[in-house]
């Protein structure tokens, strides 16, 4: 529900704002001192503030004014008995989105409320598509684990340069996020960050994406359309999946990379660019370029500076910070109070191989998130393919003694679950003792709380 804040001292037109602004399905936040404007505005966040002009305390003009310093994408609407030509264009310089004249109909406001949503929408968008072409969410790596810290550590070195970089990995390591952490941590971080997935484009189509088009270049060509370089210019190309490209087009690339200009398809013009490459794959290029897959030259040129990112299962100091991470994101965006993980999904987490990295991760704590209807994350909330998979990958990267652990009380615990807590039903169907499963459930730190060991 939209959120107006209206500030009036007046308590009876507070009162009548109030209804009028329901029945129009907003949310009124009614605040009757001027003064005390500000800090509302701050801890409501609304979509439209509507004021009156003389007020004690601070005038409508002031609250125009201080309102374009701190957010000036909120549309002020000034109600004023003082309707006259001279207070209305004083009120749109200094910012006002418009101007209604007391006595005025409910009809009359609901329609400039209207407009002034709309513009607040149009204004979020604009600056959302913005952010998302410029690179400039903030993006944040998780990790602390030596290998990470390392990465990290080479990221602030290299930002602030134009050399060309690759970065390698396993998929759902994060190569994306790098780029775009170079990106904003470099000078061209005001100017576009383009991601262009390499294997998505059909091959007959990635020429005309890369480089543009002339109108009449080919059939269908009706008007001309610049390339996503072209697009980028200033900033920064992300070429996801580079090992991917078409012989032919790596050709065009390199080309692009040595004289940094681009042609448009149908065009003799060269379009002057400045522009950063930086490419990723999770393929060994080496190997490509051995195999005669990669061209060699594009190769160098793409590989001034490697990034090689880890996968999840080289670096389980990060797990459990990935992990509240992610319960953290999700907690907020499903509207759930959970506090943590327990020590058994913790367990799990960090003893799983994650084959899809960080992404994998990021999934399962998502899913997990949504099926919590407690205080924390417990097994009963891990997806049961997730369970089922996890003993055949869980031990070949441990120790005989940790994975014979791990078995032991995974075992325990399904063992448990499927006989409701009874220790005499488990101690049978485990052919063991019900001392030998009351030692096992203590060593393990299992709580059952069923059956008495003295019986």
């Amino acid at each position: 529900m939209p959120k107006v804040l209206v500030i009036e001292d007046d308590a009876q037109m507070l009162e009548n704002y109030s209804r009028m602004l329901k029945r129009f399905g907003y949310d009124c936040i009614m605040e009757p001192s001027s003064d005390n404007a500000l800090k509302t505005l701050k801890i409501s966040k609304p979509d439209i503030i509507l004021t009156d002009l003389r007020m004690p305390g601070s005038s409508g003009f002031d609250i125009i004014s201080a309102v374009k310093r701190s957010d000036p994408d909120i549309p002020v609407v000034l109600i004023t008995a003082y309707a006259d030509i001279p207070t209305a264009v004083e009120a749109i310089k200094k910012g006002a989105f418009d101007v209604i004249a007391k006595p005025f109909t409910s009809e009359q406001l609901q329609i400039v409320l209207e407009r002034a949503l709309t513009q607040k929408l149009l204004m979020d968008e604009n600056r959302r598509l913005k952010e998302q072409l410029r690179g400039t969410t903030e993006v944040e790596i998780i990790a602390k684990s030596p290998p990470m810290r390392e990465i990290l550590a080479l990221i602030e070195r290299i930002s602030h340069t134009d050399a060309n970089i690759l970065v390698t990995g396993e998929s759902g390591t994060g190569k994306e996020m790098v780029a775009r952490m170079i990106h904003q941590r470099s000078q061209r971080a005001g100017m576009p960050f383009i991601p262009v997935d390499c294997a998505a484009i059909p091959e007959n189509l990635i020429e005309s994406e890369l480089f543009g088009y002339e109108k009449g270049a080919f059939t269908g060509a009706t008007t001309s359309r610049e390339g996503l370089f072209e697009a980028a210019n200033g900033g920064t190309v992300f070429l996801d999946e580079v090992a991917e490209l078409p012989l032919l087009m790596q050709s065009k690339l390199l080309r692009l990379l040595q004289e940094r200009k681009v042609r448009r398809l149908g065009s003799n013009r060269f379009i002057s660019l400045n522009v950063r490459i930086i490419s990723a794959t999770n393929r060994d290029l080496n190997r490509s370029v051995s195999e005669g897959h990669f061209r060699e030259d594009l190769y160098y040129r793409l590989n001034v500076i490697n990034i090689h990112l880890p996968p999840l299962r080289e670096r389980r100091e990060d797990i459990p910070l990935l992990a509240l991470h992610f319960l953290k994101r999700y907690s907020v965006t499903y509207e759930k109070n959970i506090r943590g993980i327990s020590p058994e999904v913790m367990e799990l987490l960090e003893g799983y191989s994650w084959p899809g990295n960080v992404r994998e991760l990021q999934n399962i704590m998502e899913r997990a998130v949504i099926l919590c209807n407690d205080d924390y994350l417990t097994l009963h909330d891990i997806p049961s393919e997730f369970l089922t998979l996890k003993d055949d990958t869980l031990q070949i990267f441990t120790t005989y003694h940790s994975a014979k652990e791990t078995f032991e009380k995974q075992y325990l615990q399904n063992l448990i679950r499927s006989v409701s807590g009874n220790i005499s039903k488990a101690a049978r169907v485990a052919g063991l003792n019900r001392r030998t499963i009351y030692r096992l459930l203590k060593k393990h730190d299992i709580k059952v709380g069923i059956d008495d060991p003295s019986h």
